[in-house]
């Protein structure tokens, strides 16, 4: 993606609708997510543990990958002002360090009553599934954003 961010409010949205994001799992990433999560499992963060694992390596924490999600979701499609109401997620395959993760968010049903949409999410390492979801959103109109906006601006002085 070339642009910081996208904004689509919920008049722009559309069925089939679509935004990818690839992210290359580091070391660094990992250990980063277990100091800000708590999440010290030694899966992630131990050679010598992991080694003695059904995986044999260092995994990925599993919401480290759904995180991604939100990434798409907070910056892409919706964008900027979509608020997260709701996320399953089904953890297929584990990421290991190194591999490159491609998240695909597709919007698949839109109800204009609260302005939800419903959002089919994957996250593929080689072409293959390691985790899919559906998330529900709430979106804002382009009405209730200018309203905002317009709210937000500081008092002119007097």
């Amino acid at each position: 993606m070339s642009t910081p961010f996208k904004t689509y409010y919920f008049e722009d949205l559309s069925l089939g609708m679509r935004e990818t994001l690839m992210k290359a799992v580091m070391d660094d990433d990992v250990i980063a997510f277990a100091d800000l999560s708590g999440d010290r499992n030694p899966i992630h963060l131990s050679d010598h543990f992991a080694s003695k694992t059904r995986f044999g390596e260092r995994i990925v924490h599993g919401l480290y990958t759904a995180s991604l999600i939100s990434t798409v979701i907070g910056m892409y499609l919706p964008g900027p002002g979509a608020v997260y109401l709701s996320q399953t997620l089904n953890f297929r395959a584990p990421v290991k360090i190194g591999d490159v993760i491609h998240v695909v968010v597709e919007i698949v049903e839109l109800i204009e009553k609260g302005r939800r949409a419903r959002l089919h999410c994957e996250c593929l390492v080689d072409g293959k599934v390691v985790l899919d979801g559906e998330a529900w959103v709430m979106v804002p109109s382009r009405e209730q954003a200018t309203r905002a906006a317009q709210l937000a601006k500081p008092a002119a002085p007097v």
